[in-house]
């Protein structure tokens, strides 16, 4: 019989998110062995970056996460430089007390229709949304045409298609 128990977490969201909000720049140094372990940095910027409020805090938290962190923070090390990743993370907050920070989680992929997966292989960088709306523009019939075009076998066609 599977066991229903959750396990207790060491370190709480919550927590993290005050010292964020606060700008406790000695946080990372005041975690026990067993909350560092649990500390993700990547874990820190998808909820650090959302805030439920007046819109314009929302806005404020959110372009300031894009500018601040986003754009290169993975090129410091986390194992290395841990800490310089909280200092920058400390810079986000306007220092307007604690937020409430909603998780949003990543959004889930569709499952490919087989036409979608056919488009796919001939524009792999097109989203899956994009994809989607290529497939109900087009007909079979052009979608053919398109493999034929790209020296596609016709048997190889029918097996795709």
């Amino acid at each position: 019989m599977a066991s229903s128990v959750k396990k207790e977490r060491a370190l709480d969201i919550k927590k993290v998110m005050s010292a964020f909000d606060s700008k406790k720049r000695n946080f990372i140094e005041s975690l026990s062995e067993e909350e560092r372990k649990e500390f993700s940095s990547y874990m820190m910027i998808r909820w650090g970056a959302t805030v439920q409020g007046i819109p314009e805090l929302e806005e404020y938290y959110l372009v300031s996460c894009n500018e601040k962190l986003n754009k290169n923070f993975f090129d410091i090390s986390t194992s290395k430089h841990e800490k310089l990743q909280w200092l920058s993370a400390t810079t986000i907050s306007p220092g307007m007390g604690n937020q409430y920070h909603p998780w949003i989680p990543l959004k889930t992929r569709k499952v490919d229709s087989k036409t979608v997966k056919f488009l796919r292989q001939f524009y792999p960088m097109m989203k899956d949304d994009e994809l989607e709306l290529m497939a109900e523009l087009n007909s079979k019939d052009d979608l053919k045409k398109l493999a034929i075009k790209h020296g596609w076998e016709e048997k190889d066609i029918k097996k795709e298609l």
